[in-house]
């Protein structure tokens, strides 16, 4: 029989479908499982108007077959089918549906769910098949037709025989080669695994004979039984998802059992939120927020994003435009069936219902986290710990677009509380004459509690932040202030703290040791921009502070990041007038030089030690301080 061409500038256009739409070759098994849901649903849909169809909702069914020997994959099902006139059309016309055909048609009527509506899916069976057979006979007529096709050079209708309505669409796969291994298709894991990956919630039951081991009929009763290999079949997919039912009906351990299968993670989730929403955008999502950070979670490598289904069948495993980057430690699945997809249904088209669902999701996020807040600090902290740098990163980033959404859910520790505190909870604790909020930065907290300027405060009954990540340096810039209280350094700003009269008294002081200052400047030369004295330093001698608003944590950050960065903060060496190592100091100027300059040495480096800084000469100091012991 001659083989009839396809419509359509065939060799190029199935060139197309097999070669470049689809990016994974096993996307082909989720396109005909999709395809056999729809015959389906259209034989269903008749069904509840036309008794002759004699079929329940229950009698429906897919059905994979693998044939080794024969290398060949069957999907067959018990749906609509096709005459000889459809199969011109629907096969022999590239890109195009009789799902949609059929779904315009009904939405006249009543409001139906077809998955298909490009009709371009069935010939992704190309990519991994050498030959399809298309073996349907259409419901109420008793002919059968068989469509056969190698590619693009054309294909065959013949008559056939087939007992009951349905389709049937047999793929022989390609032979192996060193790049592409098309047997594996016929593997019943790897099918199992495809079915459960793409199409676990389509609604009917997917089938297939496996091979399995049971206890023999003899010694199923004894102690010791005997097993023997079988075949059976059995259904690969779960059919309806969580997010499908009524929340009422979920259990939390149906919630949790859920998310540990879908996203291998074997601790609970802190808190789930079930939505479903309908009106211009109508959607269903399952979220979870995880108790503990994956592995790669501050890396390139971790794949953000929702899986996304449409009617039950994924679309995307990671969508990360469902999800604004400060809240991707989120996990969970959105299925809607309003979003507009590219043809090959692997791929969204940026759209108004794409960005509502998303803006959705996020103000439920963050509503979540808030009340997870308010109501469950100890969970909360438990979050913040994997995931409160991720809030960081969310307020500094984009130039602080999103710092009002995010500015309550950060928490920093309290040098006052000896906790970690909101912003809020800070300035509810501040006392009546405290204008600003303070805060320091640096390694660890049992540093930044100890410095001078953090004892003066807390002296005064003021709090200070501890910052002590890297993003914590760029938080204060970014938010500039928090309910009218303006940041301030207190290693860097002007704290604003001190009296008239502590003023003068400190210009006093300046002027009295303005010698001994000098000579430090002159010995220390270009390692310190400034020597000066400050009140602020309680017993302690000395301490060191960046010049201008960079600081110190600043200039780690970029040398981390550069190591060849030539970037440094001055450095204004403070020393404290009324300590006996300044008096020491100052005697030694005139009548010992030399001691004088290694006092200064040891001042210097003492700062340094103060301020977190890396010693310059390390062997240098050891010997200084030797020196003075001996």
């Amino acid at each position: 029989m001659a083989k009839k061409q396809f419509k359509a500038e065939s060799q190029r256009l199935l060139d197309l479908m097999i070669n470049s739409i689809y990016t994974h070759r096993e996307i082909f098994l989720r396109e005909l499982i999709s395809n056999a849901s729809d015959a389906i649903d259209k034989l269903a849909y008749l069904s509840l108007t036309d008794e002759s169809v004699g079929l329940n909702r229950s009698d429906f069914a897919i059905t994979l077959t693998a044939d080794k020997d024969a290398g060949t994959l069957t999907v067959s099902d018990n749906g609509i089918g096709m005459t000889r006139e459809e199969m011109e059309s629907n096969l022999g016309t590239i890109a195009h549906s009789g799902s949609l055909g059929f779904k315009q048609e009904m939405e006249k009527k009543d409001e139906i769910d077809i998955i298909g509506q490009f009709g371009v899916g069935f010939y992704s069976a190309f990519m991994v098949a050498e030959k399809v057979t298309v073996i349907s006979r259409k419901f109420g007529t008793e002919e059968a037709w068989k469509w056969e096709s190698t590619g693009a050079d054309g294909y065959t209708i013949t008559t056939c025989e087939r007992g009951v309505a349905g389709t049937d669409v047999i793929m022989t796969l390609k032979k192996d080669t060193e790049d592409e291994k098309y047997s594996e298709y016929l593997s019943e894991y790897k099918l199992r695994g495809l079915v459960r990956k793409y199409s676990d919630y389509i609604r009917y039951p997917i089938r297939m004979e496996v091979e399995t081991s049971r206890p023999t009929e003899e010694t199923k009763d004894s102690d010791k039984p005997e097993y023997e290999t079988v075949r059976e079949m059995q259904t690969l997919n779960s059919m309806v998802p969580v997010w499908q039912k009524n929340k009422k009906d979920v259990t939390e351990e149906e919630y949790d059992s859920f998310y540990r299968e879908k996203f291998f993670d074997f601790e609970k989730p802190l808190s789930v939120l079930h939505l479903s929403v309908e009106g211009a955008v109508t959607y269903k999502a399952l979220l979870y927020i995880p108790a503990k950070a994956p592995y790669d979670f501050y890396t390139k490598d971790y794949k953000a994003g929702l899986q996304l289904y449409s009617s039950g069948v994924m679309i995307m495993e990671n969508c990360a435009d469902l999800l604004p980057e400060y809240f991707r430690f989120v996990r969970g699945v959105v299925d809607t069936q309003d979003l507009s997809l590219n043809i090959s249904r692997e791929m969204l088209q940026h759209t108004r219902e794409l960005k509502f669902i998303a803006n959705n999701l996020e103000k439920k996020i963050k509503a979540e986290l808030e009340k997870m807040l308010e109501n469950d600090r100890e969970k909360y902290e438990k979050f913040y710990a994997a995931f409160g740098r991720q809030l960081k990163f969310g307020v500094v980033s984009d130039y602080g677009m999103h710092k009002e959404q995010l500015q309550n859910l950060i928490e920093f520790r309290s040098d006052k509380q000896g906790k970690l505190v909101t912003l809020k909870e800070y300035c509810a604790a501040m006392p009546e004459s405290q204008k600003h909020i303070y805060f320091a930065t640096g390694s660890s907290v049992e540093h930044l509690s100890k410095l001078p300027q953090t004892a003066m405060l807390r002296e005064r009954g003021f709090d200070v932040l501890l910052l002590t990540e890297q993003v914590d340096e760029f938080i204060p810039q970014t938010l500039q202030k928090y309910d009218e209280h303006e940041f301030r350094n207190i290693l860097t700003d002007d704290l604003e703290l001190a009296t008239d009269e502590e003023k003068k008294a400190n210009e006093e002081k300046a002027e009295e040791f303005k010698d001994c200052l000098t000579f430090m400047k002159d010995t220390l030369g270009e390692r310190v921009k400034e020597v000066r004295v400050s009140g602020d330093l309680g017993a302690h001698a000395v301490t060191m502070v960046p010049d201008g608003g960079m600081s110190f944590e600043m200039e780690k950050y970029f040398h981390a990041m550069d190591p060849n960065s030539d970037y440094h903060c001055g450095r204004i060496l403070e020393v404290n007038p009324a300590h006996p190592a300044l008096a020491r100091l100052r005697g030694c100027i005139a009548d010992d030089a030399e001691t004088a300059k290694k006092l200064t040495e040891l001042l210097y480096a003492q700062g340094l030690l103060m301020a977190g800084l890396p010693l310059e000469d390390p062997t240098a100091y050891t010997d200084l301080v030797c020196g003075f012991i001996q």
